[in-house]
């Protein structure tokens, strides 16, 4: 995964095959702004070969030719993957809402699933966006490349989302990527693509990458090198779960019911939800459908809640016109607006409260309390075929390859694997078409944006201030900062700034930074949501604590665990601790998108070179950077260390390491990328 990652089927092999329907296409849209400028791409990409002199992957084909200065980002052709910065030219800023995704190709949906047609996109914070917006090069450290080699073809119940939930269709494979570390994940062009991109009036885009495929710009080179190769056969691929509370915890339903019982949880499944940004395509709806089918001949209906979530308008709507959605409702579905729903936490649930429960998603995150605002909720990832089924039985030991059910006649009833379409036969149906946005918007400057003074939804930002200047005798160094608290284990996105009812504040930080890290777990003690003032001599809330040291201007620090921040790209995440006065985060690893993101927002990530450093520092110690000021003067062979003083008055130094670039030490050095930019205009 072409940390990212490119998923290569064997040449002359059957892979993921299924048969396309004849259909009609939608009425075909205005595709200028979304047709990569291909030829444009080819000429920057042959001054890349020229520098590089080696083939290259499909990846690094799309990446490179988006350079904006070839011989200054890959430096003459030394070594790229995993060293080399990167300043780019994204094509395409994709805004899912205020806190932005963007994408260096990208015409469709969410940000990963645009890997499934054959594009880059990069999933980020929403100050990266403004790069783009803003005609800044964007900064990528160059990833290492991870080449997947898919032979055999899928069978009976296994589908695509089993396949990344054994490595953690397409869209599947390219957003769930992310929850394994990679940047992102994208295919070779395929005929699928070309009739897809027709199918939804995209013809032209269809018709460019035609022409772009024939001079070999969308696939690799042969003999082109990975940094490693994975080698699945897709027909030993069998249904898996993963989880609780994590999306890599992997178990083929073969194992599951034993699992189960091994961990001594209740042979129960409280709710079944299908749906969210990859998993609710026409494919896999039309595939859950043939098992509603199958069900109401015989009469039953599901023994839990089950809910459906649509994955766009258009799928909504084509699934209403082809009865998909009827055939849902028949046995026992409620089927949702189409939205990010339940995934998010968006789900008004009343019933397991402060309970253990389990359930069953096809969703792409499992993080704890993240659906239903239950903590003890456990949710157990699998394809909504899986999920479909296992809500008949309500046990999570059901096995549909193998296990049948009791009809009310006492007879015994066994699904057959169930059959999907790719694409309806009567084309897609375009839905309310009033959602859909103007194809070539028009800036309109002469439009204000005006906010209530009271409004608790909306508030503007004001620039956060730098770490450095008059009120700081360190000069580059950044000044003493309090540690806040040591943080114990996974910490996501999620943990850092929770999703469900605080969604609602997403445009108004200083009512939103009310639920920084409320479910993490400090080390000290071992509780959730709890922080200890050792000036002060009291204990509170996270937020509570981080207030106090703000309003006494004293700048803080958190320790941290590994992968801290992954998740989605959240970019409160990172404003909510920088508002409260974070300076610094100290971590045995980062998840990449966050890392950046507390790049972006002045808040400086350091990396322990000793793991086992992690518990020298508590609540209530001193840490000042040592080395900072070289590292931001570009002195050669510059490190950063951290001076600590502990409550006791002892002092000791911890060597770290770090990933910041010098364009980002001035983000840094200003209190923010955004601060940087201002000051360049």
């Amino acid at each position: 995964m072409f940390r990212g990652s490119y998923i290569q089927p064997r040449r002359g092999l059957a892979v993921l095959k299924r048969a396309l329907a004849t259909h009609t296409p939608l009425v075909e849209k205005s595709c200028a702004s979304i047709t990569p400028p291909y030829a444009k791409l080819i000429k920057n990409l042959e001054h890349v070969r020229k520098i590089l002199n080696r083939p290259l992957t499909l990846s690094e084909k799309i990446l490179y030719s988006h350079l904006v200065d070839p011989e200054k980002s890959l430096a003459g052709g030394g070594k790229i993957r995993g060293e080399a910065y990167l300043q780019l030219h994204p094509e395409r800023v994709a805004m899912q809402d205020a806190s932005a995704q963007y994408a260096i190709y990208y015409q469709d949906s969410h940000t990963p699933n645009a890997g499934g047609l054959g594009m880059l996109a990069i999933g980020v914070g929403g100050a990266d966006a403004v790069d783009a917006m803003t005609g800044t090069p964007w900064e990528l450290k160059a990833p290492q490349v991870v080449g997947i080699h898919l032979t055999g073809s899928l069978n009976g119940w296994s589908t695509t989302k089993d396949l990344i939930l054994h490595l953690a269709g397409l869209a599947t494979i390219a957003n769930m990527g992310a929850e394994v570390g990679a940047t992102t994940s994208t295919f070779p062009y395929t005929p699928k693509m070309n009739a897809y991109l027709k199918a939804t009036g995209r013809a032209p885009v269809a018709t460019a990458a035609d022409i772009a495929a024939s001079q070999g710009f969308l696939s690799p080179d042969e003999g082109a090198e990975y940094d490693e190769v994975i080698e699945i056969n897709l027909s030993d691929i069998e249904p898996t779960i993963n989880g609780p509370f994590t999306p890599d915890l992997a178990t083929p339903i073969s194992k599951f019911g034993s699992f189960v019982k091994d961990q001594g949880w209740k042979d129960e499944v409280s709710a079944g939800l299908i749906g969210s940004c990859t998993n609710s395509s026409y494919e896999d709806m039309t595939r859950v459908a043939d098992l509603a089918r199958q069900a109401q001949a015989v009469g039953i209906k599901t023994k839990v809640p089950f809910l459906c979530t649509p994955g766009s308008e258009q799928i909504r709507a084509t699934m209403e016109r082809d009865n998909v959605t009827a055939s849902l409702e028949s046995i026992g579905a409620v089927v949702l607006a189409n939205a990010c729903g339940p995934c998010i936490g968006q789900w008004k649930r009343e019933d397991k409260k402060d309970e253990e429960n389990a359930i069953l998603t096809s969703f792409n995150r499992n993080f704890k309390s993240r659906n239903d605002g239950n903590r003890l909720t456990m949710n157990f990832l699998a394809s909504p075929t899986i999920v479909t089924a296992m809500s008949f039985a309500g046990k999570l030991s059901f096995n549909p390859m193998t296990d049948s059910l009791t009809l009310p006649s006492g007879e015994a009833f066994k699904f057959t694997p169930p059959v999907s379409e790719d694409l309806p036969s009567a084309g897609f149906a375009a839905g309310e078409v009033s959602y859909y946005p103007q194809p070539n918007p028009q800036p309109q400057s002469d439009i204000q944006v005006v906010i209530k003074s009271d409004s608790q939804r909306l508030e503007l930002l004001e620039p956060f201030t730098s770490h450095f200047g008059k009120s700081n005798p360190r000069g580059l160094e950044l000044p003493p900062l309090r540690v806040l608290m040591r943080v114990r284990g996974k910490c996501t996105t999620d943990h850092i700034s929770a999703a469900g009812p605080w969604l609602k504040y997403k445009g108004h930080l200083t009512n939103i930074s009310e639920n920084l890290l409320i479910t993490a777990v400090n080390d000290e003690g071992g509780d959730v949501n709890k922080a200890f003032d050792r000036e002060l001599d009291v204990s509170g809330t996270i937020p509570e604590i981080a207030k106090s040291l703000k309003a006494r201007q004293q700048p803080w620090a958190l320790i941290v665990d590994d992968n801290y921040g992954e998740g989605s790209a959240r970019e409160h995440a990172a404003l909510q601790p920088r508002f409260y006065g974070c300076a610094l985060i100290l971590a045995r690893s980062f998840a990449r998108i966050h890392e950046t993101n507390l790049k972006k927002q002045g808040v400086l990530p350091l990396w322990f070179a000793d793991k086992a450093d992690y518990s020298r520092i508590g609540s209530g110690d001193i840490i000042e950077t040592v080395g900072l000021a070289d590292t931001i003067r570009g002195v050669p062979d510059a490190s950063i260390k951290v001076r600590v003083t502990k409550i006791n008055g002892e002092i000791f130094d911890i060597q770290t390491k770090h990933t910041m670039s010098s364009d980002q030490l001035k983000w840094l050095e200003a209190g923010s990328a955004l601060n940087h930019i201002r000051s360049q205009i």
